[in-house]
């Protein structure tokens, strides 16, 4: 699944193409996770202000209103003057003055929503209940530290939920905790002011960097100028069972953790 990372790089890929462009036409393919809940005429001629990221959701800022684009499960989008035709997996088009959007989902659990503001109920639906963004001013040591000790739950299924820090996808939530030193079925509440404070900046850290790689490519990621990312290729403890560790050589060991793979170093990555 893209994951914060992942839909920042795709949105950096198109952002300066499509500003100011004009809305010529509207494509719907296959119906997609939730509908679009407007008729697609009323976007012809709009123009697009900007594209923006809140977690794992792209918010296209038009003159009157926004659309919410999520990747799902294995979506992916492309802008170009020079598509083609539309594949059996393509299922929503965006046709501009200065290029074609499109998003391409095998599974189709992506989505396509539009709402007339952040405030407009829909919207707050998909986006209110979301944690802080990790690489913004909000996520500081105070608040981390207090949002940890009020869960008891082990700390890398936190991580995941999304309601604490958003973005740690599963990939990310392993290399953050392995960087930390702590073992990803730590209770949340039991970890220390300094083994948090450290969780933090490793979270900022490796978010970070996988930005810079353009992401993870595991399956068929790529951002929308079709580039892979390359993030998976420098891991510490993420798919990397049986192998020695890179700081201590001690064989990485994989755990479940709500339908989940999980990687860790049983000695770098100590209770």
């Amino acid at each position: 699944m893209p994951e914060l990372p992942e839909v920042e790089v795709t949105r950096l890929s198109f952002v300066d193409q499509i500003k100011d462009a004009k809305i010529t036409q509207v494509v719907m393919g296959k119906p997609l996770r939730w509908p679009l809940s407007c008729d697609p005429q009323i976007l012809i001629g709009q123009k697009v202000k900007t594209v923006r990221r809140r977690s794992k959701y792209l918010l296209m800022d038009l003159e009157r209103g926004l659309l919410m684009l999520h990747l799902g499960m294995s979506g992916s989008l492309r802008f170009s003057s020079d598509l083609g035709p539309l594949g059996s997996h393509d299922h929503f088009e965006l046709q501009t003055s200065k290029g074609t959007l499109r998003l391409h989902d095998p599974r189709r659990f992506g989505a396509v929503v539009h709402a007339y503001s952040e405030q407009d109920p829909l919207a707050q639906k998909l986006l209110g209940h979301l944690g802080v963004e990790p690489l913004e001013s909000g996520f500081e040591d105070a608040y981390f530290m207090r949002s940890l000790k009020a869960h008891a739950m082990a700390i890398k299924p936190l991580l995941l939920a999304g309601k604490v820090v958003v973005g740690v996808g599963n990939i990310y939530a392993s290399e953050a905790l392995f960087m930390a030193g702590i073992r990803p079925t730590l209770s949340a509440k039991r970890i220390s002011k300094p083994r948090a404070q450290r969780l933090r900046l490793s979270i900022i850290e490796v978010l970070t960097r996988a930005v810079q790689l353009g992401g993870s490519s595991l399956k068929d990621f790529s951002n929308a100028d079709g580039q892979n990312g390359y993030f998976q290729l420098q891991t510490n403890v993420y798919d990397r069972q049986g192998q020695a560790c890179k700081q201590c050589q001690t064989p990485i060991k994989m755990i479940r953790q709500g339908q989940r793979s999980t990687f860790y170093c049983p000695l770098c990555q100590r209770r």
